[in-house]
């Protein structure tokens, strides 16, 4: 394999990255595969060499089934306040136009028919009602039970202490550290045929995340930063009852400037994307 096509497959592993919302395949993620995602891990940049992360492996069916019950306990709650909508409403789009123009945030095209006229009043209080009436966070909750419930693996992701403190620059030298080594595991993940995704909503509701860092029993010394669902992903996916994409990215101009920050970089937008490298320019 010469140094241009690894360069390219790089490329093309970065570009297919994606976070997986649907059901995994029942079949254990492989010793191999785990131990190889948390050697890359290893692998990323740290201040000062610190490697601030540890990683905890968790395939335990008991433990897996509590934590997707708190998850969907949380994501019930959350839905059923209207907490989640209030606090992430500035990155829902309800329309591919809005998507086009803005594109970041999460496009949601994908909504039971009760719902769907209904759409844009999501974030009022009649919506909220109509959700609550048609039981819709129980629904959610329960789905999302079910997704990290048939996940064959949940890895958590923790920060020593001693490193992150979050009042001096070791804190963000670490958060900075602890980024770069689970974007080695998520481009891994696209490479072993593998999905992944956080499992955010314990993060969401007092107490939830308390009772996740007590079944894996987090030292003192270590702080719970993150859990994600690992699993190999089957031939046809299905997507949850309420689903939004996020494929869109924003043009060069509208996130790169050139020389000072008054000058929006121009001419990048339409440009073609590289799809090959020489060998020679690559050391």
């Amino acid at each position: 394999m010469t140094a241009g096509r690894t360069a390219v497959e790089l490329f093309e592993a970065i570009r297919r990255r994606r976070t997986t919302n649907g059901a995994f395949l029942p079949d254990p993620v492989s010793e191999e595969h785990q131990r190889l995602l948390v050697e890359l891990a290893g692998r990323a940049p740290s201040q000062l060499n610190s490697q601030p992360w540890r990683f905890v492996l968790v395939e335990e069916r008991p433990t897996i089934e509590r934590i997707a019950e708190i998850s969907g306990r949380s994501m019930t709650r959350t839905m059923a306040e209207g907490t989640f909508f209030q606090r992430y409403k500035p990155y829902f789009r309800f329309s591919q136009a809005e998507m086009d123009e803005r594109r970041d945030g999460m496009l949601f095209d994908k909504l039971p028919g009760p719902l769907k006229p209904f759409t844009k009043q999501v974030f009022t209080k009649r919506g909220q009602l109509l959700m609550n009436t048609l039981r819709v966070p129980q629904t959610l909750g329960e789905e999302n039970r079910k997704l990290v419930a048939g996940s064959p693996l949940l890895l958590g992701v923790m920060l020593d202490r001693h490193e992150y403190r979050k009042e001096e620059l070791s804190g963000f030298y670490s958060v900075f550290s602890m980024g770069a080594a689970m974007e080695n595991i998520w481009l891994s993940t696209t490479e072993l045929g593998l999905g992944i995704q956080f499992v955010s909503f314990p993060m969401e509701t007092p107490g939830a995340w308390e009772e996740i860092e007590g079944l894996l029993r987090v030292p003192p010394e270590l702080e719970l930063m993150a859990v994600y669902r690992i699993g190999y992903l089957p031939p046809e996916r299905r997507r949850p009852a309420i689903d939004w994409t996020s494929s869109e990215r924003k043009r060069p101009s509208q996130y790169v400037f050139r020389g000072t920050c008054d000058t929006p970089q121009q001419g990048w937008d339409d440009a073609p994307v590289a799809t090959h490298i020489d060998d020679a320019s690559v050391s």
